[in-house]
């Protein structure tokens, strides 16, 4: 298996065409934490992002056959992560319809005014994550959304542990101003 490493991503496929199970095991190894972070870019939850990664190396190893590499592997595997996690977003998208159409009913028993507030803070939050810098917008997200410990995102990511709370001190740092200049707007 040592030597198939030293193989570039498209020789490694060509075996994979050929049932090469232990080629198919190495792409999966040097794609998975790359394709698990555009997953969760997008989804913002852990648990669909390594869903969609998954579904894509088992439909990659079903379909093996049938594949005909345009380009490299790398584009088209990113690609089929990136069409994917779009088709995921779509449903939860309409998920989330459903949910904010019977949601609506039980806000019209509140005032409309608290759910305006709410949304205005949920908004502000999000346009705030939105503009934080890449890798620290990723570390809150890997933090808040996927639930993940800053020790676990050192680890997934490849930085120290500092550099894990640098990063959310500086977020929670945005959100505390942003959301006062929020709270002073609503006053």
């Amino acid at each position: 298996m040592s030597s198939y490493k030293s193989y570039c991503d498209n020789e490694l496929f060509e075996l994979v065409k050929r049932n090469d199970a232990k080629a198919f095991a190495i792409l999966y190894d040097r794609y998975w934490n790359k394709l698990l972070v555009q997953a969760f870019l997008k989804l913002n939850i852990q648990e669909e992002a390594e869903e969609v990664v998954q579904e894509v190396f088992l439909n990659l190893w079903r379909k093996r056959h049938g594949i005909q590499l345009k380009k490299s592997f790398h584009t088209y595997i990113a690609s089929v992560v990136k069409y994917e996690t779009l088709a995921k977003l779509g449903k939860q998208k309409e998920k989330k319809a459903l949910e904010n159409n019977s949601k609506l009913y039980v806000v019209e028993d509140n005032s409309t005014s608290e759910w305006v507030d709410y949304e205005l803070l949920r908004e502000q939050i999000e346009t705030t994550v939105q503009c934080l810098p890449e890798k620290c917008r990723l570390v809150f997200r890997l933090s808040h959304d996927g639930g993940l410990t800053a020790k676990e995102i050192a680890h997934s990511l490849n930085i120290s542990h500092k550099t894990v709370e640098a990063h959310m001190t500086k977020a929670l740092k945005a959100l505390r101003k942003s959301l006062a200049n929020l709270f002073i707007f609503l006053l």
